[in-house]
This record gives structure tokens, C-alpha cells and sequence, in this order.
């Protein structure tokens, strides 16, 4: 089923920008929306809402607010840390098979534990949505939205970076990384981008760019397996605040492959700040 056909739609909120926006571009287009909060991530915005709220391993809670809701679809949006899945409650059968199945892929990392929970929330009969169908101009494509553009030092950051992601994300891990003048900074992990661009903002002014001199570039790129329907590589307004407090001198993002939240807004923002942000192909070009 495609996006057009749902009837009502459910987002399961983390924290940041994107599940707001999902859900007023919802709501905006006529139809009806349901926003399941996650307990500890979602923010108040979310009792502007038809809500209901849910921890992160309350299966059978969600479970029922989708279905209570009238809910024929669902989008995944927002940031989450890891939970302790041994926590989950089982007290059927499903859910101790379900569990079985979260632990096993908690050994392969957190692209294998969503792919599981999605697949299980799917089988309720829901239509799960990806963000970009319902905000089509969310998808970064190819090219420089800002007045600045990346040098030949930041080129050669970009490509560097996009080599490691690659072969970060054969071992689930990593979607983002901070590269200057050849040298890696920084890779992304359970912290997530905002907690990785405050530890390089913490690193000596040799290493890194400061805001009169600015250096390095943040890369984001979607893992080999990556699974589209959620956990798509991500920027906002806030990274680029990140990135700039870190003293780099641009961000890169996979075309095709990441999503940019308030894409006019980040780009002004950017421009505000002195950095780039430019959407590369795989090799790092951009033209």
C-alpha cells in the first residue's frame, strides 16, 4: 500500500524534528494522525496530537494505540538510544518469540534489532511509510544548497569519510564520521551525531577548525544494508549548530540516501554560520 492509500496514520516519535514535521504534514494534508510518543525521547510538541505515549520495549502497548486508533499506517521518525530489550516484558508467546528474536540481532547492531521490531509491527496489518513519501523534499539530492562550497582539502575529507562509513556499516555501525585534513576525528556511535560533533568540539584547536579557520567536514551516509524504512542518515538545524560549535567547515550527506529537515531553513542557518552542506554520490562528487 502506498502512502496515498492510508487512511490514518500513526508516527512513532523520537526525539529531534522530523516526527513533528511528519505529523503536521500529515494533518495538513486533510488526513488524520495519531502520534505514539516514546517514553524518555518524544518532546511536548506531541500534545498538539491525538497521542498516547509508550516505553520504547512496550510492544503490546504500542500494539494497541495503533490498533485502538484506527491506525492503517506507520512512520518510524526521531532519535532513540538503544534500549535494554532484556527488560521487554513477554507475558505471551509472540513476545517471547519476538524477544528470541531482538537478542540475536543485538549481536549484529541496531539496523538488525529496528529491522525485527518493523517487520513485527508490519504484521499487525499497518503499512509502514517512509519518512520521504510523506515530505517528498526531505530526500537530499545531489548538489550545494549553500553560498559556500567545499574546497579541495574538504573534498578529499568527504571521500576519506565515505570510504570508512562503507565499511563501518558492513558491521552495522556508524552512519556518520568527522574527517579533517585526511585525519578522522571522530565516528559516530551509540551518542549519535549531536554527542559525537560535542566530543570533537572538545578536542585540541590543532586538530580541528575553529570559527575564524574553519576545518573538517561532518559525513553522513547510509549503511551498505540499510534498511529505508527507518534510521535513514539525518540532519537538522541542530547539526548544523553541532558542526559549526566543533569549528568544521562543511557537512556532506549521501544524495539519494539521507534526509535534510527544513531544508531552506538548515541551508540559511549554514549560511548564517560560514559552512557548507553538500550532497555528494558515493564517490564524493558533487558535479
Amino acid at each position: 500500500m502506498s502512502a496515498d492509500a492510508i487512511k490514518k496514520l500513526a508516527v512513532i516519535a523520537g526525539g529531534g524534528d522530523l516526527p513533528r514535521r511528519l505529523a503536521e504534514v500529515w494533518r495538513d494534508s486533510g488526513k488524520p494522525v495519531f502520534v505514539i510518543g516514546l517514553e524518555g525521547f518524544a518532546e511536548d510538541w506531541i500534545t498538539a496530537f491525538p497521542h498516547g505515549r509508550a516505553g520504547i520495549t512496550a510492544i503490546n502497548d504500542i500494539k494497541a494505540l495503533l490498533l485502538d486508533n484506527g491506525c492503517d499506517g506507520v512512520a518510524f521518525a526521531g532519535k532513540v538510544a538503544r534500549p535494554n530489550f532484556r527488560s521487554l516484558r513477554a507475558p505471551d508467546a509472540s513476545l517471547v518469540k519476538l524477544l528470541g528474536k531482538i537478542l540475536i540481532a543485538a549481536m549484529k547492531g541496531d539496523d538488525a534489532v529496528m529491522r525485527v521490531v518493523v517487520d513485527h509491527i508490519a504484521s499487525w496489518g499497518v503499512t509502514v511509510v517512509r519518512p520521504e513519501e510523506i515530505i517528498t523534499s526531505l530526500r537530499a539530492q545531489k548538489g550545494v544548497i549553500t553560498h559556500a562550497r567545499p574546497g579541495e582539502a574538504a573534498m578529499t575529507d568527504i571521500a576519506r569519510g565515505l570510504k570508512l562509513l562503507r565499511t563501518l556499516g558492513e558491521f552495522d555501525f556508524g552512519q556518520g564520521c568527522v574527517v579533517c585534513d585526511g585525519y578522522v576525528l571522530a565516528v559516530e556511535a551509540a551518542e549519535g551525531t549531536d554527542g559525537m560533533l560535542s566530543r570533537v568540539a572538545g578536542l585540541p584547536e590543532n586538530l580541528r577548525g575553529v570559527a575564524s579557520a574553519r576545518r573538517g567536514v561532518l559525513i553522513k551516509a547510509a549503511k551498505p544494508q540499510q534498511d529505508r524504512r527507518f534510521d535513514l542518515p539525518t540532519i537538522g538545524r541542530h547539526t548544523v549548530e553541532g558542526a559549526a560549535a566543533a569549528g568544521l567547515a562543511g557537512i556532506a550527506v549521501e544524495a539519494g540516501q539521507a534526509l535534510i529537515v527544513g531544508r531552506e531553513e538548515v541551508a540559511a542557518l549554514a549560511d548564517r554560520l560560514g559552512l557548507f552542506i553538500a550532497a555528494v554520490d558515493g564517490e564524493g562528487h558533487v558535479a
